[in-house]
């Protein structure tokens, strides 16, 4: 399968602002492009890139006063199979985790596992470990939370989705995310692109956010939000949460003007 995915984001600058930018297709997804997914930013500047500590491509600008657009257009190559599904993977215990795993069990900024750890062992604390259990956690998320574009708010943390028990994608990643870390199963955010593939189109296309979890050895990707097999992720960035990869991070004022995101089959025209 080949997937067009692209965005275009115009923001309005009141002064020169730096900015700091995860928009660029993740490295372990480099080699399925076709063609590039440069940014291109309007007028056009310097764009220089590094990986961050995540393993994540980082892109920093200096935008000038007045109005920018950032946009990019490519093609990418996907198996066109849905998320992976292994029933069988288990839970690694937490004393013998790697100690890479091991970060994505501890607390942050919009994952407080200190004040849902008591709800996770009551809620799952009988549910069996490994795959079953993320399952439950995604199962209850999915049903708490209603989704609604209309409450986003780039504060929310996940107690908060817990109890005002709506949100947006991100909000279903947060608290699914904080309950496994309370049941000690690592458990990491993700954000990229996930088209209406082999589902009806229901909101507008905006990028979106997931998580994985680490179970036998690996890292499987899971949906509280969607809660069922999609097809066509395309991973940009993964963190421990919405914190480590802003699509874009201002070290100034700016104000969006403007926000399109597309991800079709490519054949679809």
């Amino acid at each position: 399968m080949r997937i067009r995915a692209g965005f275009e984001i115009t923001y309005d600058c009141p002064a020169p602002t730096p900015m700091l930018l995860a928009l660029s297709v993740h490295p372990s997804r480099r080699d399925d492009l076709e063609t590039p997914d440069w940014i291109r930013p309007q007028p056009d500047l310097e764009v220089r890139q590094y990986l961050d500590g995540f393993g994540n491509i980082c892109s920093r600008i200096l935008a000038p006063q007045g109005l920018i657009t950032l946009s990019a257009d490519f093609i990418v190559r996907d198996s066109g199979l849905v998320d992976a599904y292994a029933p069988e993977a288990e839970q690694i215990a937490a004393h013998n985790l790697s100690d890479e795993a091991l970060v994505y069990l501890l607390g942050s900024r919009y994952c407080e596992t200190d004040r849902l750890s008591n709800l996770a062992w009551s809620l799952f604390g009988g549910a069996p470990l490994g795959w079953a259990r993320v399952q439950a956690i995604c199962d209850y998320v999915h049903e708490r939370i209603v989704f609604n574009y209309m409450d986003a708010r780039p504060t929310r943390s996940a107690y908060e989705a817990h109890e005002e028990r709506k949100g947006v994608c991100r909000d279903y990643a947060h608290l699914a995310i904080a309950l496994c870390r309370c049941m000690n199963i690592p458990a990491r955010y993700c954000t990229g692109y996930l088209g209406d593939i082999g589902v009806p189109i229901i909101d507008p296309m905006d990028f979106s956010a997931w998580f994985e979890a680490y179970l036998g050895g690996q890292w499987y990707a899971f949906d509280a939000r969607n809660n069922i097999p999609r097809i066509g992720r395309i991973l940009i960035a993964r963190g421990r949460d919405a914190t480590d990869v802003p699509i874009t991070n201002a070290f100034g004022p700016m104000y969006l003007e403007q926000f399109t995101v597309v991800t079709k089959v490519a054949d679809e025209g």
